[in-house]
């Protein structure tokens, strides 16, 4: 059986979205495995001790997404990879609501786990997304400390 060609799914939307969909999409491509994740915008700021109302996501169109392919195609370059699928929400979310999407597949579950962690690592540390969690009285610009830090260092070549 000869291989298909990767898949690469890139969504920035302010929508939600349907993860078993979105899991039968990668499940088309020649695999062995799937592996995903999803976060959540959290109900609770733990280094503030405060709660979080909302989050509001920005990103500077067309660069984001452009951001986003070259991690994808850097993770192709690492791993025998067959599909990938990353969904990022916009807008104003509120606990619970879906942020990110991210579906990795591949003929084998080390591979996808591997490559999903990747991606994951590099979204939460440096892709242009601004965001800002709002509570009764103050809005936070949102960073990222310094366990993400630490988790991208383990990609470096």
């Amino acid at each position: 059986m000869t291989p298909k060609t990767p898949l690469i799914k890139i969504k920035i939307q302010k929508e939600n979205f349907d993860v078993s969909e979105e899991t039968k999409v990668l499940q088309q491509n020649n695999i062995g495995a799937v592996v995903n994740f999803v976060g959540v915008v959290r109900g609770y700021d733990e280094k503030n001790s405060q709660i979080i109302n909302s989050m509001t996501l920005e990103h500077y169109p067309g660069m984001t997404e452009s951001e986003i392919e070259k991690i994808i195609v850097d993770c192709y370059n690492r791993w025998e990879i067959s599909g990938v699928t990353v969904i990022h929400r916009i807008g104003n979310l509120k606990p619970a609501d879906q942020i990110v999407f991210v579906g990795v597949s591949s003929k084998h579950r080390q591979n996808a786990f591997d490559g999903c962690n990747f991606i994951m690592d590099w979204l939460k540390t440096n892709a242009p997304f601004w965001k800002v969690e709002e509570n009764n009285f103050k809005k936070n610009w949102v960073c990222f400390n310094d366990s993400d830090k630490k988790a991208l260092k383990k990609w470096k070549k």
